[in-house]
């Protein structure tokens, strides 16, 4: 079978194309064009299997955010919360209603600064107690959920710090709470 071809001079010769060429030239293009209809499938796949994906199991935001949550509060456990400072306040100007002029100094000073020292380390208490439950909640969630989907390291670093912070705040308002540390002066 002849067929003609033009050279890049624009000359036309007659040139002879074998059957066998011919059909290797046509199964590389059948293999090329193949190739192209699985690699579009494949990106078709992980499309779909990408979206399915992201709707079956959880995103991780509420066990990002319950992390951080456990992480403010065991911060505010240790340092103290607004809600500490009015409860000690109102204890102090109770202790200084209910106590009489000739009360005794010890009782003058357990009164007025004793029981708003343990109002303030039993609001850091909880705040530390809720640190500590929220944190380890975050924590066993996945045990619980999707058991495909591990969870992000942050997530669990951050709760990690939550619990622990929770942990060293309820030791703290304990120990203020029973006078361990930096417990009321003696009077006399």
């Amino acid at each position: 079978m002849g067929t003609k071809t033009v050279d890049e001079a624009g000359t036309t010769e007659a040139a002879e194309v074998k059957p066998e060429d011919q059909a290797a030239a046509a199964a590389e293009a059948g293999a090329g064009a193949a190739e192209e209809t699985e690699e579009a499938t494949a990106e078709a796949d992980l499309v779909e299997n990408g979206s399915e994906s992201g709707e079956e199991g959880p995103s991780g935001v509420g066990q990002g955010a319950g992390a951080v949550v456990s992480a403010a509060l065991g911060f505010v456990s240790l340092t103290g919360s607004w809600v500490g400072t009015v409860a000690a306040a109102r204890q102090t100007l109770v202790g200084q209603l209910q106590t009489s002029s000739s009360a005794g100094v010890a009782k003058q000073i357990k009164a007025v600064y004793g029981d708003a020292w343990q109002a303030s380390a039993l609001w850091g208490g909880v705040f530390a107690l809720l640190a500590l439950v929220v944190g380890v909640v975050v924590l066993v969630r996945p045990a619980f959920g999707a058991p495909g989907r591990p969870q992000a390291a942050w997530i669990k670093s951050v709760a990690w710090g939550g619990v622990a912070l929770g942990v060293i705040g309820l030791l703290l308002a304990v120990l203020k709470y029973t006078d361990v540390l930096l417990g009321l002066p003696s009077a006399g």
